[in-house]
């Protein structure tokens, strides 16, 4: 996580304050006033991509194997959360989003988060960019959602299916 220190319009160390507007929360704020770090949480694209009547789950080149989760993304200015996770599977897969569907929003407060999720019907080939190292096909009775984040939009929308989730430890 980034450590902030200095006002980015004065240069001068930025101080802890309460925030009177808001019962006291503390934030980081350049003591001439100049800017205050907000530490809003960042919204978080993620598409569950069903793909030839099995869901997609990828593998980031970062993450240890065995842990295959749904292609996520951040959203990019000027663009719908729509538009957004369309780009990213497009980036992330080569695939195309046919039919996009919410299934909801999540918090995820361990990386300050917020993640918008939707069902994504796809067509294409298949090809990983860089940062995904191998994907699995997976029926959809057969996943296995974990208990925080996108593990919770699947296990939503598997409800939504009929199906029953039964959870893992990610």
């Amino acid at each position: 996580m980034m450590s902030l220190r200095y006002c980015p319009v004065c240069a001068q160390t930025l101080t802890e304050r309460a925030d009177a507007g808001e019962g006291g929360k503390i934030r980081l704020a350049c003591p001439d006033g100049h800017w205050t770090h907000w530490d809003n949480p960042l919204p978080v694209l993620a598409a569950l991509v069903e793909y030839e009547g099995q869901i997609l789950l990828a593998r980031n080149a970062a993450w240890p194997e065995k842990t295959f989760a749904l292609i996520t993304g951040f959203m990019e200015r000027d663009e719908t959360p729509e538009q957004g996770v369309a780009r990213e599977l497009k980036e992330e897969t080569n695939l195309q989003a046919d039919q996009i569907s919410l299934i909801g929003v999540y918090e995820f407060m361990r990386k300050n988060e917020l993640i918008i999720a939707y069902h994504v019907r796809a067509s294409g080939e298949i090809c990983l960019s860089e940062e995904l190292i191998e994907y699995r096909l997976i029926a959809p009775e057969k996943l296995r959602p974990w208990r925080a984040g996108t593990g919770l939009a699947m296990a939503d929308w598997m409800r939504k299916q009929g199906l029953e989730p039964v959870f893992t430890d990610f």
